[in-house]
């Protein structure tokens, strides 16, 4: 099907909106007073070693993913300044050839050109065989350029400027000029100034995108376009929910699974719904019905959306399929607004992004998540944890794996953060004490979602990041967290044929080094 969408009636703009824009405040922390700074050990302790995070400064949405000439790239929303009040917000970009030892190389996108002057916003990208100028792969890269205009706008109807724009490198070092290839005003005259996050693929001898928007009424929806080469692009159609589902759709992807295709999105506007937890922003996927294209689709039934992480951090993630064809996923454990903190005073860093998961179809349709296998090389010094037993780690960075579950069982971080599955219940529990106050879960409270039988449960921990995954993969919980101990403490509540634990190196040593050189 090659037609050309046609553009949908003209539409009466509706009555101001003031729902704010969302992701990624930088001027919340920069109130904050960078002297109260608790001990420098303890600062240290809260760094991750296999969690992607920058040597400092600000981090959000993972970008660009993908395996390009061998290594693996991931690229982020990245305010090297931060907590500077309006700091510019580029890419950062990170790589590394195994997935586990990671190397940061700064901001390599800079919001420097009148068409992305107010930020080089999240895109994805696109590896072109032959294409390079030495005969090789070549890397394209797609983003959204944020422009607000001065004056008295609403930054919704009028205001900003969504310029979808193009560079290209052959190296993932060196980057062409940028191109603008799509402007406010090539997009569905439906559509509100809020169009963003490109992401772009093959299918069927075709190139095809995919892009976030809102439209004149507050609906969320995804527009895709087509391009016979990837440069010069074509209206096709646009996706919508059968009933109202968010004012905003961030971040679209499109996964395949075992030949079936899933939509991913982060709708925004869900505080409402009773599965948010009063979290304004979601990230989950729909399913869509067996042999369907999502190029063929102009609906979707948010019946049917799941949320890909239960926990309190956890939003933009975006998958890629690497070189041995698996379809890996990582997002960004922080939240666009969020009731708790995310870089207590005297961090010079703020936020990380998820391991990366491995990504498969569960026999229901569902998606199953799990950590990398890569991540085991990481392991060091094991030990056995028994039943109703306790004990404490060498460190903060652990690999906890519980199998052959038997009935109610709790594992407890540090006396404070219990993982516990009772009733079929799985949870994820904040137990504050006196002397804590709120300083560890930093107001993180609980979560909680549906299991079912729990057989096996596998927890990371790494500094200020932890990661639950149960039953395979099938429910996942991501959140942070500021323990001041110098030591890990696991104890375990309940029976289980083997619970494993293994101490775990360090995989962002070049990170670390670049921020304390």
């Amino acid at each position: 099907m090659s037609t050309v969408m046609q553009r949908e009636a003209a539409v009466q703009i509706p009555t101001e909106v003031t729902v704010p824009e969302g992701r990624g405040d930088l001027s919340a922390r920069a109130a904050e007073d960078p002297s109260a700074t608790l001990d420098k050990e303890v600062l240290k302790r809260w760094r991750m070693g296999f969690h992607i995070m920058p040597p400092t400064g600000w981090l959000n949405d993972p970008n660009g993913l993908c395996q390009f000439r061998g290594v693996y790239h991931v690229f982020h929303q990245y305010s090297p300044e931060w907590p500077q009040p309006h700091a510019p917000r580029g890419w950062g970009h990170v790589t590394s050839r195994d997935l586990v030892r990671w190397e940061h190389h700064g901001m390599v996108l800079a919001p420097d050109t009148p068409d992305d002057a107010s930020g080089a916003y999240s895109g994805s990208a696109a590896v072109v065989p032959g294409a390079a100028s030495d005969g090789g792969d070549q890397l394209r890269l797609y983003y959204t350029g944020n422009v607000k205009e001065p004056g008295d706008h609403d930054y919704i109807h009028t205001g900003r400027q969504a310029n979808e724009i193009l560079v290209t490198s052959d190296d993932a070092q060196v980057f062409s000029a940028k191109r603008v290839f799509m402007r406010n005003a090539d997009y569905p005259v439906v559509c509100s100034l809020h169009v963003r996050d490109p992401k772009v693929w093959q299918q069927d001898g075709c190139w095809w995108m995919l892009l976030g928007a809102r439209d004149l009424f507050d609906r969320g929806m995804v527009l895709i376009y087509r391009s016979e080469d990837g440069l010069a692009w074509e209206e096709y159609s646009i996706v919508r929910p059968t009933a109202e589902f968010g004012f905003m759709w961030e971040c679209p992807d499109r996964i395949c699974l075992d030949g079936c295709e899933y939509l991913a999105l982060c709708p925004q506007g869900m505080e409402e719904r009773p599965w948010a937890n009063g979290q304004r922003d979601q990230a989950g996927y729909i399913p869509l019905e067996a042999g369907e294209r999502l190029i063929d689709v102009t609906a979707v039934d948010p019946a049917r959306f799941e949320r890909w992480d239960k926990g309190f951090d956890f939003y933009a993630p975006q998958t890629f399929v690497d070189d041995a064809g698996r379809t890996i996923l990582i997002g960004w454990m922080g939240m666009p607004i969020a009731p708790y903190e995310s870089a207590p005073a005297g961090l010079a860093w703020c936020h990380c992004l998820t391991v990366p998961r491995l990504l498969t179809r569960g026999a229901n349709g569902l998606v199953a998540q799990v950590p990398v296998p890569e991540l085991e090389a990481l392991r060091e010094s094991h030990c056995e944890l028994a039943s109703s037993g306790k004990v404490e780690l060498d460190g903060r960075r652990a690999d906890v794996v519980l199998d052959g579950i038997a009935g109610d069982i709790s594992l407890v971080l540090d006396g404070v953060l219990e993982i516990a599955c009772a009733e079929g219940e799985l949870s994820l529990v904040f137990h504050y004490r006196e002397s804590d106050g709120h300083s560890v879960g930093a107001g993180r409270t609980r979560r909680t979602c549906a299991a079912g039988e729990l057989h096996d449960l596998r927890v990371l921990v790494d500094g200020s990041a932890v990661e639950v995954f149960a039953n395979g993969g099938l429910q996942v919980m991501a959140t942070r967290w500021f323990p001041t101990a110098e030591h890990l403490s696991l104890e375990l509540r309940g029976t289980c044929a083997s619970a494993d634990i293994w101490s775990m190196g360090d995989g962002m040593a070049e990170t670390y080094r670049s921020a304390d050189r």
